[in-house]
């Protein structure tokens, strides 16, 4: 019997991970996409919402109901663009720095589950591997 594609076991990958975020994150009240949404700003503070909604891979429309929610939560703050008055930019607020904070070492953990009995150099290589991967999807 053939092996499944590879694609599937991604997404496998890609459902358990959403599973565990979900549990993980639940007594915050924040779903993993807000939680992405937050990680992403975290990094790159100041981004539209259009550019949020790129970078944590979901469409404008969810990212409008995302933003949204976590804007009525305190989580982050609007602001226009003083170079384009049409824009905003979107922060995170204090509040939102300490939910990603209070959050940080149980998601590292979770991490460190998925990637128990890797090497460093597997670690790299996956990490690698699946970069490559999105890249060569992106073009």
């Amino acid at each position: 019997m053939p092996e499944p594609l590879l694609l599937y076991a991604v997404k496998q990958v890609e459902l358990a991970t959403r599973a565990r975020l979900d549990e993980l994150l639940r007594p915050s009240g924040i779903t993993t996409l807000q939680y992405t949404a937050l990680s992403v700003l975290e990094r790159r503070d100041g981004l539209s919402a259009a550019e949020l909604a790129r970078n944590s891979f979901v469409t404008p429309q969810s990212m409008a109901d995302i933003v949204g929610a976590v804007e009525r939560r305190g989580l982050i703050s609007r602001t226009v663009d003083p170079a384009n008055r049409r824009r905003h930019l979107l922060r995170l607020t204090d509040a939102g720095r300490a939910l990603l904070a209070e959050y940080a070492a149980p998601v590292t953990a979770l991490e460190e589950r998925m990637l128990k009995g890797f090497t460093d150099a597997e670690r790299a290589a996956f990490r690698d591997h699946l970069n490559r991967a999105r890249t060569a999807l992106e073009r």
